[in-house]
């Protein structure tokens, strides 16, 4: 019965994202912003500066019928384009929700820049766009990569936040810790080798191995088209920039020291770690323990708390809908 749920979830993420490309097995190049990919919601654009450079951040903004007041903010994960969050944006606007979803300069619809990426700039570009959206004050859900954005906003503007909520982020430990630094031009080097297939199995293997085939290919199709575009060496490099920042700006010993009421959700089977295969073998088993990571910094936090989902992994919020958001939903509305 569960893996008939998943399977109905992400079926209806598979609807939204799917092109013509997969009628004739042909991948149609996607420009570098996802240009030929639909997302499920109308797409806007704010302009932005970011170290000297003219960028524009891509979100979409989604009213309820019905308004409760609130707003929730969606910070994507970075493997993912923000229309994954589709099956949430509804969930929360049949609560009243008005929803902000943002592609982060670097990812989905957003400027892929020349400079580097850094959290702090992530952070800063989020609470623009809240400044121009007019909004003081919102909730947050995060997953993944957006999980340590998230920490990073809810630290440096502790008063524009009044709930948080992690949904499987990464970041739960230091990975300097266990991996040695790799250089750029190496990681470039390995993800240009990527092939689809051997990403599909990335996928599959740390983020759910129970996801049905079909429903992660629209994620195969947003990165692999892209490569077919003219400028997809600057989308790679923007990628691997995104890896790096992962890397070099750990956010596991701020998490005791944010205030607002957090609630980690937590998979499971979720045991995506970041850099493992270039760590050394006798540590590789010791990373990506992340339910146990959250419990331990959750207990260390003014307001924090965990909960964890039976028989689901990193895509946490797809693996197990119902109950993720049988535990969001109250804690949104305290």
């Amino acid at each position: 019965m569960k893996r008939l749920v998943v399977t109905a979830s992400l079926a209806a993420l598979l609807a939204l994202s799917l092109t013509p490309a997969h009628a004739a097995d042909i991948r149609e190049p996607y420009g570098i912003g996802l240009e030929g990919f639909p997302y499920p919601y109308p797409v806007n654009l704010l302009p932005l500066v970011n170290d000297g450079e003219q960028l524009r951040m891509a979100y979409m903004d989604i009213a309820p019928a019905q308004a409760n007041g609130r707003v929730v903010v969606l910070l994507h994960g970075r493997n993912f384009p923000s229309s994954y969050w589709a099956p949430e944006i509804k969930v929360l606007n049949e609560a009243g929700y008005r929803v902000i979803v943002p592609d982060q300069i670097g990812f989905g619809k957003s400027s892929k820049p020349v400079g580097e990426l850094h959290f702090d700039n992530l952070a800063r570009n989020t609470i623009t766009l809240l400044d121009h959206l007019g909004i003081a004050k919102t909730d947050i859900v995060a997953h993944s990569l957006g999980g340590m954005l998230a920490v990073r906003i809810a630290r440096a503007y502790p008063d524009r936040l009044n709930h948080l909520v992690l949904a499987a982020p990464i970041g739960l430990e230091d990975y300097r810790m266990y991996v040695p630094p790799t250089t750029t031009e190496k990681i470039l080097e390995n993800e240009d080798k990527l092939t689809a297939d051997g990403y599909r199995k990335q996928l599959e293997n740390n983020y759910s191995p129970n996801i049905p085939p079909e429903a992660i290919t629209p994620f195969i199709d947003a990165r692999f088209n892209i490569k077919g575009a003219a400028d997809y060496a600057r989308w790679l490099r923007a990628f691997v920039s995104s890896g790096q920042m992962i890397y070099r700006e750990p956010i596991v010993h701020e998490i005791p020291l944010i205030t607002a009421p957090t609630l980690f959700i937590m998979g499971a089977d979720d045991h995506n770690a970041p850099g493992r295969p270039n760590a050394p073998e006798a540590l590789r088993a010791k990373m990506g323990q992340n339910a146990e990571l959250a419990k331990a910094l959750a207990a260390k936090m003014a307001h924090g708390s965990t909960e964890v989902i039976e028989n689901a992994g990193h895509l946490v919020f797809l693996d197990a809908p119902d109950k993720f958001n049988a535990l969001m939903l109250p804690f949104l509305a305290k």
